[in-house]
């Protein structure tokens, strides 16, 4: 909002610090006014243009430093945001790597009972170590995924 008012602000006093000479036209009994001469009974007028108001320009100045304060606002707003985002991102790739690897070490673990209690049925020598290396892997799944 603060932008197209200060846009016509501007517009405006470029506008009128342009026109100086103005035609007046008497074309068929109407009369008219342009910027440029009409015929040969154009009367051209000049235009004084005031200078602008100490305080336009003061309100003017503080418009534009308001209007740099809330498009730096906005920007820095933008900026955390962004920030935030990619935040978030890495926190939900690290929770789904988490994930995988806990999928992992739970498909180890079951692979090691089944093992496990193939041994036992064979009643091999093995069966000792088939069971210590299935406890190792559940503490190692205990202290990864503790859920």
């Amino acid at each position: 909002m603060l932008k197209h008012v200060l846009a016509a602000a501007l517009w405006l006093a470029a506008g009128a610090a342009t026109a100086d000479t103005i035609y007046k036209c008497n074309e068929g009994g109407r009369i008219s006014y342009h910027d440029r001469p009409c015929g040969q009974n154009a009367v051209a007028l000049k235009v004084q243009t005031p200078a602008p108001a100490p305080e336009a320009l003061e309100r003017l100045a503080r418009e534009r430093a308001m209007l740099q304060e809330i498009e730096d606002a906005r920007l820095a707003r933008d900026e955390q945001e962004a920030r935030a985002g990619t935040r978030a991102e890495r926190l939900r790739q690290a929770a789904s790597s988490q994930k995988r690897r806990c999928d992992k070490l739970r498909l180890q673990q079951k692979w090691l009972e089944e093992e496990e209690a193939r041994t036992r049925r064979d009643a091999d020598q093995g069966s000792e170590r088939a069971r210590s290396k299935a406890r190792r892997q559940a503490e190692l799944l205990a202290v990864e995924c503790p859920a």
